[in-house]
C-alpha cells in the first residue's frame, strides 16, 4: 500500500543516482546527517585510538559541536577547502556546500544540505549518501526514534532494536525537494568556501 512516505524513499532514489552512491538517507539537516554519521562509525567502533577529529577552524558553528555531542575530541586545522571537506580520519564528508553530478565520493558518509541557501533548496533537510547497506539500516532506523516500521502500532522489539534519534525528514519536505531537483541543473558550482566564514571557530570560549 502506498503512503505519503514513499515521496521520501523517491527522493532518496533520485539523489542517490545522481550523487553516484548505492543509497541515500534523508534526514532534517545537514547538522544532523554528520551527527548521526559519526554515531554510526561510534557504534562500530570505527574511531581514531586518541578519539579526536580534525574540523576545520572556518566552517559552520554546527560542525564542531556535532563532534562533541558525538562525543569526539577536536583538532581545529587552518584547511582551505571548497564546497567539501573530510572530518579526518573519519570518512565523513561535509558537502553540504556542494550538489552536483556524481560528487558522491565512494566509502564515506557523504552528508549534504537543502538548507534554503544552498544549491537544492527546499528550506530545511539534509541527506546520507553510502554504499554501505548496513549503515544504511542503521542510519534508516536512527533517524526515525529506532523505528523500522512507519506505523505506531508496529511497535515492538522487533521494529524498534535500538535507541534513535527525531532527525527525519517529513514527506512535505521530500515533495519539496522532488519539485526541486527537476529545477536543479545536473552540474553546479560549489556555493561556499572556507573564505565565506569570518570567524575562527577555535578561538571561541565554548571549544575551549
Amino acid at each position: 500500500m502506498k503512503t505519503v512516505w514513499d515521496n521520501v524513499a523517491y527522493f532518496e532514489s533520485l539523489i542517490a543516482e545522481y550523487a553516484g552512491s548505492k543509497y541515500a538517507i534523508a534526514v532534517d539537516s545537514c547538522t544532523n546527517a554528520l551527527f548521526l554519521s559519526m554515531m554510526y562509525l561510534r557504534s562500530i567502533n570505527e574511531t581514531p585510538e586518541n578519539n579526536i577529529i580534525e574540523v576545520p577552524d572556518r566552517t559552520y558553528i554546527s560542525v564542531p559541536m556535532q563532534a562533541i555531542h558525538a562525543g569526539f575530541g577536536l583538532n581545529f586545522v587552518d584547511k582551505h577547502w571548497t564546497g567539501v571537506y573530510r572530518l579526518d580520519p573519519l570518512p565523513v564528508i561535509d558537502s553540504a556546500q556542494r550538489f552536483t553530478e556524481d560528487m558522491y565520493e565512494h566509502d564515506s558518509l557523504y552528508c549534504l544540505s537543502f538548507h534554503s541557501k544552498k544549491i537544492l533548496s527546499i528550506g530545511r533537510g539534509g541527506m546520507i549518501l553510502t554504499d554501505d547497506s548496513t549503515a544504511r539500516d542503521w542510519l534508516k532506523r536512527s533517524r526515525y526514534d529506532g523505528r523500522s516500521s512507519i506505523y505506531y502500532n508496529e511497535i515492538n522489539n522487533k521494529t524498534v532494536p535500538t535507541i534513535g534519534w527525531h532527525m527525519y525528514m517529513t514527506p512535505e519536505e521530500a515533495v519539496r525537494g522532488i519539485e526541486q531537483f527537476y529545477k536543479t541543473p545536473k552540474n553546479n558550482s560549489d556555493s561556499g568556501c572556507s573564505q565565506d566564514y569570518g570567524v575562527d571557530l577555535s578561538l571561541l570560549t565554548c571549544f575551549k
